[in-house]
């Protein structure tokens, strides 16, 4: 998990994690230097699988969120975002499928501020589904959604140049991530909504590659071209 400035609700995400790890597993959270109560919120959990790391200085989300999975030693990893909320059975459910395929996507429930379902379903509201062209055009990979194995970690480890640079066109980890499982590995996206992705004024949009997305044409150019070029050349430095 990476967090900035997360105190808001934090407490609610981590409560829904813990209750689902099990005593040998790890919550590796980045926080980028928070100016709030964030990372006091999380040392008052005081549970020793939760590893805090705190950046002397900001960085940008996707570094942010490239120094926690650079912390992470599970061989199985479950991405999360410090505003949503893990569904009951979340890591259960996933684990069966984790066996035959490297990344799995589950389906989430939008919910408001309260936590509230807004009765609407991720995968119907953004057609989303495995493909690496179709997840290229259109971007259905949604980090709070997302369990891999290590060896993708591996693969993906370090974030290019080109993805640091592609960040300010809306483009960031969870499409890298998901590009790069579907250009050399299996992947499925399961039916099951296992989180709540939060709908509230201070978070991005799910679907930062989106149609939908107010970015000019050639911005969104811009942004596939760099992810290309990344994806281009670390498919083909580890076949």
């Amino acid at each position: 998990m990476a967090t900035f400035n997360g105190e808001r609700f934090i407490r609610e995400q981590i409560e829904s994690i813990l209750v689902q790890l099990g005593p040998e597993d790890e919550l590796i959270i980045s926080d980028d230097a928070s100016t709030d109560a964030t990372a006091a919120i999380i040392s008052q959990f005081n549970d020793k699988r939760i590893k805090l790391f705190i950046n002397k200085s900001p960085r940008s989300a996707t570094r942010n969120f490239e120094n926690a999975l650079s912390q992470a030693s599970g061989d199985l990893i479950f991405l999360s975002d410090q505003d949503d909320i893990w569904l009951p059975n979340k890591i259960n459910i996933m684990f069966p499928y984790l066996q035959k395929y490297d990344l799995v996507v589950s389906n989430c429930d939008f919910i408001d501020e309260n936590g509230k379902s807004m009765g609407e379903s991720f995968f119907i509201s953004y057609h989303s589904g495995s493909g690496l062209l179709k997840n290229f055009i259109k971007n259905t990979f949604l980090g709070n959604c997302m369990a891999f194995r290590r060896s993708l970690l591996h693969k993906a480890l370090p974030f290019p140049e080109e993805l640091h640079r592609a960040t300010k066109y809306l483009i960031y980890q969870d499409v890298w991530l998901g590009l790069l499982a579907n250009s050399l590995y299996k992947v499925i996206f399961i039916p099951e909504k296992l989180s709540g992705f939060r709908r509230h004024s201070g978070n991005a949009s799910p679907t930062e590659m989106s149609t939908k997305s107010p970015q000019p044409f050639i911005k969104k150019l811009r942004g596939r071209t760099l992810l290309a070029i990344a994806l281009f050349k670390r498919v083909f430095s580890v076949i």
